[in-house]
């Protein structure tokens, strides 16, 4: 059996926990949404999934928002069926991660988005391009720095 480690090493590089800001814009630079971020990605040893993650938000106003990501691994990718969200994540070269999902409750939408990890391994950025029926209508701007 194929293992996710050995055959998605820059996902692995990914390990630990992360904290940021997600800044939601439209198309035309706007400030739609903005919020802290706490992701924890994780490769247990045991257990049902080889990819597990956490992802925590936090907005100013006090609403927080928890959710899980468990992911399963096959043909040199990582696959996400959850209540939220439905989507896959391949490697685009050895530092850049590409993810394609959607999420269960927007219609005639997905997103595609687009992870850099820094060469020191300790910074991230992210941008989100969120389309509906063909058509970009905003972004997400993210920017992480590794905590563990």
């Amino acid at each position: 059996m194929a293992n996710i480690k050995d055959e998605m090493p820059i996902l692995v590089r990914h390990e630990g926990d992360w904290v940021g800001t997600y800044t939601t814009v439209d198309n035309e630079g706007n400030i739609l949404d903005k919020n802290e971020s706490h992701l924890t990605c994780e490769f247990p040893e045991d257990g049902e999934y080889p990819y597990f993650q956490t992802n925590r938000y936090k907005w100013a106003d006090g609403k927080y928002q928890e959710y899980k990501f468990p992911g399963m691994y096959r043909d040199k990718k990582l696959w996400f069926d959850t209540e939220r969200i439905d989507g896959h994540a391949w490697e685009a070269d050895d530092s850049i991660i590409i993810l394609y999902f959607s999420y269960k409750d927007i219609p005639n939408a997905y997103i595609y988005e687009m992870i850099h990890l820094s060469s020191c391994k300790n910074h991230r950025a992210r941008t989100w391009h969120w389309f509906k029926n063909g058509e970009i209508y905003q972004r997400t701007l993210i920017k992480e720095e590794r905590k563990r």
